[in-house]
C-alpha cells in the first residue's frame, strides 16, 4: 500500500485526486493549512478517509516534517495561489507560494525521501501570449501574469532539481479544467452560478471580461488521472494535459444558458457588449472593462498528443457535458439556498 501526500488538497483537483487514490488503495495524507476555523472544502465527504497535517508551502520545516509523517510515495503539488486576477494584487504572495514554494517541497523531498515520486501542477496560463498554435511541451513560454510567471520558475525549478539531483519529478502542464467543485471566483462557475440564479429568478444578470477570450476546457476528473499516469511512468517526464479543442468565454456562456432554456442574443461590442434574453429582450450579460486583465492571454489551445501516446490517457467528458454538469450542479445549489431562505 503506498502512502501518497497532496498539497491544496482541499480545492477541486485535490479532491478529484484524493477520491481517485483512495479507490486504488493509497493512504492519503494532505496538507493544509492552520486557520481559526477548520475548513475542510471538497474533501468533507471523505475527511475520515485523509490523514490531514499542518505546513505551509512557504515554511520548509514545516514541508520536511509532512514528509516524515507521511513517508509518502508520491507527492502531488497542488497548492497554488491560483487565480490570476488575485496574482495581479498580490504578486509577491503568488511567487512567494507557486514559485519559491515549490523549492520549498522538492528541498522537502530530497531531505527526507529522494525516491519519492514528485508531481507539479503547471498550467497553460505559462504560454501566455502564445508562440506556436496549438501549444505543446516544446512551445517557448511567454506568461503574461504574475501567477504565469510564478509557475514558469516552478515548472523550471522541477525540471532543475530531477536534472541535477536525479528526483522523479513531473511537471503537468494542464490547461483550464473545471468542474462542479470549481470556485465561484474563477470565471467558468461565476457563469453556471448566474446563469442558475437568473433562471430561477434571484439575478438580473451578470456582468464579464473579455468575451474573445479562448480557452481549451476540460474537467478535472480526467485530469486528475493524467497526474497519477505521470507519476506510474518508468522515467519521470512532463505532459501537455489538454483537449485540442477551444471555446470563447461567449460559447461557454451560451452552452451554459442553453441548457436552462434560454437563448442569448448579443448586441453590441468590446466593453459595449450585452447579452439578452432572446425570449423576453432582458438584459442577462453585461461586459465590464474592469474585468479586463493588464495583460490579455487571447486563446489557449494544448495538443495532448504526446500524453495520449505514453500514458495512454484521454479524456472522457466533453466540453458541453462539463458545463451542463456545472449548471445542474447550480440549480440544486440555489434551488436549495432559496427553500432555506423561503422557511426563514
Amino acid at each position: 500500500m503506498k502512502n501518497t501526500l497532496i498539497t491544496g488538497i482541499t480545492g477541486q483537483d485535490g479532491s478529484y485526486l484524493a477520491e481517485l487514490l483512495l479507490e486504488k488503495g493509497y493512504n492519503v495524507y494532505g496538507i493544509m493549512r492552520r486557520k481559526s476555523v477548520v475548513d475542510y472544502g471538497n474533501v468533507e465527504h471523505i475527511k475520515d478517509k485523509i490523514h490531514f497535517i499542518y505546513a505551509d508551502m512557504t515554511d520548509v520545516i514545516s514541508l520536511i516534517s509532512a514528509m516524515r509523517i507521511s513517508q509518502a510515495d508520491e507527492v502531488y503539488n497542488l497548492a497554488a495561489q491560483s487565480f490570476v486576477a488575485t496574482s495581479w494584487e498580490q504578486p509577491i504572495a503568488t511567487a512567494d507560494i507557486d514559485a519559491a514554494g515549490v523549492t520549498n517541497m522538492l528541498e522537502a523531498i530530497r531531505t527526507v525521501k529522494p525516491s519519492a515520486h514528485f508531481y507539479q501542477a503547471s498550467t497553460s496560463e505559462m504560454f501566455g501570449l502564445v508562440q506556436e498554435m496549438p501549444q505543446t511541451e516544446k512551445t517557448p513560454f511567454y506568461p503574461r501574469s504574475p501567477y504565469g510567471v510564478a509557475k514558469l520558475y516552478g515548472h523550471w525549478i522541477t525540471k532543475n532539481y530531477r536534472e541535477s539531483y536525479g528526483l522523479y519529478a513531473c511537471s503537468g502542464i494542464l490547461f483550464n479544467h473545471e468542474s462542479e467543485r470549481r470556485g465561484k471566483e474563477f470565471v467558468t462557475r461565476k457563469i453556471t452560478d448566474a446563469v442558475a440564479r437568473i433562471k430561477q429568478g434571484i439575478q438580473e444578470y451578470m456582468e464579464l471580461g473579455n468575451m474573445d477570450s479562448k480557452r481549451d476546457w476540460g474537467h478535472s476528473k480526467d485530469y486528475v488521472r493524467a497526474m497519477w499516469l505521470m507519476l506510474q511512468q518508468e522515467t519521470p517526464d512532463d505532459y501537455v494535459i489538454a483537449t485540442n479543442e477551444t471555446r470563447t468565454v461567449r460559447e461557454f456562456v451560451e452552452t451554459a444558458f442553453a441548457h436552462v432554456g434560454i437563448q442569448v442574443k448579443w448586441q453590441g461590442e468590446g466593453v459595449d457588449e450585452v447579452g439578452i434574453n432572446a425570449e423576453n429582450g432582458q438584459v442577462i450579460v453585461k461586459v465590464n472593462k474592469k474585468f479586463f486583465r493588464p495583460a490579455e492571454v487571447d486563446v489557449l489551445l494544448g495538443n495532448p498528443a504526446k500524453a495520449e501516446e505514453k500514458l495512454g490517457w484521454t479524456r472522457e467528458i466533453p466540453f458541453a457535458e462539463l458545463v451542463t454538469r456545472m449548471v445542474d450542479n447550480d440549480m440544486s445549489l440555489v434551488a436549495e439556498e432559496i427553500k432555506i431562505a423561503n422557511l426563514k
